[in-house]
Formats: structure tokens, sequence, C-alpha cells
């Protein structure tokens, strides 16, 4: 799982610099909270959680660490397309706001899950 995790990182760090890169030579900052979110919960996020695999899950692979990989890579890629979508006005936010949320808590269950693989891990 660390190796998912670190690879999906690492491909989040590309997009969210791409898009900085655009942001700063267009002068247009218009997606400064997609290029937010894509580093922070796609990049910092997972690569956090790859090194928990490594370091203390001793690379657990269990159904609940696929699920919880696949929870949060699933609500991170919804909540950047929705952010990226909104702000560069291609929707209005009555119609992507719910699906925010739902991605959103969606993130969240997927730190919660996280935290539930540490609880059951036994301590070295």
């Amino acid at each position: 799982m660390d190796r998912k995790f670190i690879m999906t990182g690492l491909v989040y760090a590309m997009i969210g610099m791409l898009l900085g890169v655009y942001m700063g030579a267009s002068q247009n900052h218009g997606q400064y909270d997609t290029h937010t979110h894509v580093l922070m919960l796609g990049f910092i996020v997972s690569f956090i959680y790859g090194l928990c695999h490594k370091l203390w899950l001793n690379n657990n692979s269990s159904k609940l660490a696929v699920v919880q990989f696949y929870v949060h890579q699933l609500a991170t890629l919804i909540l950047v397309v929705s952010l990226f979508l909104l702000y560069g006005n291609f929707i209005e936010v009555v119609t992507v706001g719910p699906v925010l949320g739902v991605a959103s808590v969606a993130a969240f269950v997927g730190m919660i899950l996280m935290f539930i693989l540490f609880l059951k891990t036994p301590t070295r």
C-alpha cells in the first residue's frame, strides 16, 4: 500500500505544480483553491499515508487498508475535479455543492479509516 499512496501522491504533486505554473504564467489565480486541495489532500496526505504504511503499518494490504486507499483516492479525485469545474466557471455551485459535500465527508472517512488501521496495528 505504501507504494500506491506514494505514487498517487507524486502524480497529484505534478498536477498541482502544473496548475500553479499555469496560474503564475497566466496571472489568473482563480484556481487557487483547487491548487491547494490537489497539493494538500492529493499530494501531502497521500504521501503521509504512504509513509504510515511503510513505517508503522508494515505495508498492510488488508481489506480495510485497500478500502481506505480507494476511499481516499476517489474522494480526492472527485473534490479536485469538482473544484476545478467550480472555480473555472464550468458549473454552478448549486449543482456541484452537494458533490463537494459528499466528497469532503468521504475524505474524512478515509482519515477515520487510517486511524482505525493504526488502532488495529500492534505496537512494536
